[in-house]
């Protein structure tokens, strides 16, 4: 396994036991379809959480959160409908970004974007 792909694990792990830290309950990890792949797929009370996990070494090119573009964001709502297809729900979703840079500090977006976000929806 590529050294990047193990260090992505390990921040995710980080990610998972942060947001559980927090109450959040874990439904899914790595949820992947064709067009993206969520991270982890989360319950914060009456809510789905769809959290895409960033990870930087130095912000030198940009903070971690900075990577979460247009087009990262449809990729991941994308991945988020063919979740929801798969597994329908009632309750309200929003997309978090967990950002961990530098010495693994974590800066937690809540409702970093929306599906309203995206012109396809």
């Amino acid at each position: 396994m590529p050294a990047t792909r193990i260090i992505g694990e390990q921040k995710e792990r980080l990610a998972e036991d942060y947001l559980t830290r927090h109450h959040l309950q874990l439904i899914a990890r790595n949820h992947r379809c064709r067009r993206g792949e969520i991270d982890l797929i989360m319950r914060d009370g009456e809510t789905l959480v769809f959290v895409e996990v960033r990870f930087r070494h130095s912000s030198h090119f940009g903070s971690p959160a900075e990577t979460v573009d247009r087009r990262k964001q449809q990729r991941l709502t994308l991945a988020a409908r063919h979740y929801l297809l798969r597994h329908p729900t009632v309750l309200p979703c929003r997309f978090d970004v967990i950002a961990i840079s530098g010495q693994d500090r974590i800066q937690w977006i809540k409702n970093a974007f929306s599906l309203e976000d995206d012109p396809h929806y």
